[in-house]
């Protein structure tokens, strides 16, 4: 019997997820299918939509942003076991603080690098080519989301059970 496949999942806590979030994120995707099937009808009968493209590239960055934030929250990530399960408990923890810190420095760094951005980027009136979408609120939800992302991942890391 292997030892490894016969362990036991941790148990996921069930926390307070934000209806916002799912809302949200829900908004989005029903925007882009909804444009979507417009502008393939419209290519079929030789009325194409304009700017189709730009409007599901707007709607998929809030929907990207509260799907990272659930999944998050909710310690749905994929995790590779095959290593994991192998070490011994003690280190088993340390190593999973230590992803949990690592995910961390990596959302905010891109939280830095967007916040680096949107302040260059602030006066230049950024926007999409054909409808005039205004990129900045855009810029400003990745970057909360990031930061977010962040603190979170730090905190799991700070807060964790040492094994």
């Amino acid at each position: 019997m292997d030892p490894v496949a016969d362990s036991p999942e941790e148990p996921v806590k069930e926390i307070a997820m934000p209806r916002s979030l799912f809302y949200l994120g829900s908004a989005g995707l029903l925007t882009v299918m909804i444009v979507e099937a417009i502008a393939v009808a419209g290519r079929h009968l030789r009325y194409p939509l304009l700017g189709a493209l730009e409007i599901v590239q707007a709607a998929i960055v809030p929907t990207a942003c509260a799907a990272m934030v659930i999944t998050t929250l909710c310690q749905a990530h994929a995790i590779v076991h095959l290593l994991l399960d192998r070490l011994p408990q003690p280190l088993r923890g340390w190593t999973r603080r230590a992803g949990w810190f690592a995910a961390g420095v990596l959302f905010a760094a891109l939280c830095t690098g967007e916040v680096w951005l949107t302040g260059d980027f602030w006066n230049s009136f950024e926007e999409t080519d054909v409808l005039h979408i205004p990129l900045q609120p855009l810029r400003i939800l990745v970057t909360v989301t990031a930061g977010l992302l962040a603190a979170i991942f730090f905190h799991r890391a700070a807060r964790a059970e040492r094994a």
